[in-house]
C-alpha cells in the first residue's frame, strides 16, 4: 500500500502523459512556449480568476506574492502555527515579521478569533504594521475566508491565500485559489494536482501585480524582455515538461479524482467516526484532502498506532510534529503571544492516512479494520 499512490495515477494516465512528454521533446521548448501559456489559462479558467502565473514551486509563488504587495521590513504577516514551514519561511525572507496564529482543533485551519486576537495585539504595541495574512487550506479544506476577511477588511490588511494543499477544494460555488488578493498554489508530486517534479502558480485578478509578478518571475524583465531589467527578480519559471503533465492531470483531477478522492475520505469518516478525532468539512465546503488526518487521544497512542500500522505495512505520515513558533529558524523574533494550544495539541496527536483517488475500497477497509483492532487492544 502507498500513502498517494502516484505510480497508480500514472499508470491510469500513462498513454495521455507519456504524449505529452513526447510532443515537448519534439518541439525542443523546454521553456515557456505555448504548453506553459495553455496551462495557465486552464488554471485561470479552474479556479476563476483572471491571472494564473506559473512558477518554479510553490515557496517561490508566495515569496511572489509578498513581494507583488511590497510586504517586506516593518510588516507584520500573520500565519497559522499548525502549517509547514514554507508559509512562515517566506514572510522571513522578504524581512517582515511572521506572527503565528493557533488554528481550530476540528479543521485545522486559521482561527479567525485567534487572528483578530493577534492583529490587534500588534497594532496595538505599534512596533510593526499588520499588512498581510497567508491563510492555509490545509489538508484540503478551504479556510473561514468570510471571517477571515472581516479581520482584514478592519485593519487594512491584504488577504494571501496559500492554496498549496487546498487546490480543488471550494466553498459553495467559489474555487480554492480565488479567495486571496493573491493565491498561490504548488504542484509537488504528492499535493492534490502534482507535477513530476517541482512547480507552483500565482492566481490574482488584478493586472498590476499580475505584470508585477511575471516580471519577478525572470529576474525582473521589462516588457522589452529579460535583458532590460527593471527590478530585482528571480528566477522561477515552470518547465515545459511539468506543464505538459500537468495539462493531461489537471483534466484528470477535474473530471474524476475530485470526487474519487471524496468517497474515499467519507469512508474514511464513517468508518472512524466515534473510534477518533475525524477531519470535520464546514457546511458548503469540499475538500480536496491533500491528506486524510486524524487525532488519536495523546501523543503516546498516535505513537503506538503510527508502529503498529507500520509493521502490519500501512505507511502513515505526521503533518506536522513541531509547531512554527517552536521552529528553531524563527527563534527571538516572532511576536506570538500564548501556547496557542490547540496547535500544541495537534502536534501531539494528528496522524495521517493512505489517501489517493486511485486507492482501492479494500485498502481503505484494511485502514479501518486495522486502526478499530489496534486502538481496541491498546485502549484496554
Amino acid at each position: 500500500m502507498e500513502f498517494r499512490d502516484l505510480q497508480r495515477q500514472y499508470q491510469y494516465l500513462k498513454e495521455e502523459i507519456d504524449g505529452a512528454i513526447s510532443q515537448v521533446l519534439q518541439s525542443g521548448r523546454f521553456i515557456s512556449g505555448s504548453v506553459v501559456r495553455e496551462l495557465e489559462e486552464a488554471l485561470a479558467q479552474y479556479v476563476g480568476c483572471r491571472h494564473c502565473i506559473s512558477c518554479g514551486n510553490g515557496t517561490d509563488a508566495l515569496e511572489l506574492a509578498l513581494r507583488a504587495l511590497d510586504i517586506g521590513p516593518g510588516d507584520a504577516v500573520f500565519v497559522p502555527d499548525f502549517t509547514f514551514f514554507a508559509s512562515g519561511e517566506v514572510v522571513s525572507t522578504v524581512g517582515a515579521l511572521p506572527v503565528f496564529v493557533d488554528v481550530e482543533p476540528d479543521t485545522y485551519n486559521i482561527s479567525a478569533p485567534a487572528l483578530k486576537a493577534a492583529v490587534s495585539a500588534v497594532a496595538a504595541q505599534g512596533k510593526y504594521r499588520p499588512g498581510a495574512v497567508i491563510a492555509v487550506d490545509l489538508f484540503g479544506q478551504p479556510a473561514e475566508y468570510g471571517r477571515i476577511c472581516q479581520v482584514t477588511k478592519e485593519y487594512g490588511m491584504y488577504l494571501i491565500e496559500d492554496g498549496a494543499q487546498g487546490f480543488g477544494g471550494r466553498i459553495g460555488d467559489k474555487s480554492a485559489c480565488s479567495f486571496g488578493d493573491i493565491s498561490t498554489t504548488s504542484f509537488f508530486p504528492a499535493k492534490p494536482l502534482g507535477c513530476y517534479g517541482d512547480g507552483g502558480a500565482v492566481f490574482t485578478d488584478n493586472d498590476s501585480w499580475n505584470q508585477k509578478i511575471r516580471s519577478l518571475c525572470v529576474h525582473g524583465k521589462s516588457s522589452q524582455g529579460k535583458y532590460d531589467n527593471i527590478q530585482i527578480g528571480m528566477n522561477s519559471r515552470l518547465d515545459s515538461i511539468q506543464a505538459a503533465i500537468l495539462k493531461v492531470k489537471l483534466a484528470a483531477f477535474r473530471d474524476k479524482e475530485i470526487e474519487q478522492v471524496n468517497k474515499f475520505a467519507e469512508i474514511y469518516t464513517q468508518g472512524l467516526k466515534g473510534l477518533v478525532g475525524v477531519p470535520h468539512i464546514l457546511s458548503g465546503y469540499k475538500s480536496s484532502w491533500a491528506q486524510y488526518t486524524i487525532r488519536l487521544d495523546c501523543q503516546e497512542e498516535r505513537a503506538k498506532l503510527q508502529e503498529e500500522l507500520g509493521r502490519r505495512g500501512i505507511p502513515v505520515m505526521i503533518y506536522y510534529w513541531k509547531p512554527m513558533h517552536e521552529q528553531q529558524a524563527f527563534a527571538g523574533g516572532n511576536c506570538q503571544s500564548g501556547r496557542n494550544q490547540n496547535t500544541v495539541r495537534l502536534c501531539e496527536t494528528v496522524l495521517s492516512l493512505p489517501l489517493s483517488p486511485y486507492m482501492l475500497q479494500e485498502e481503505c477497509d484494511e485502514v479501518i479494520d486495522n486502526i478499530h483492532e489496534i486502538l481496541t487492544e491498546t485502549r484496554i
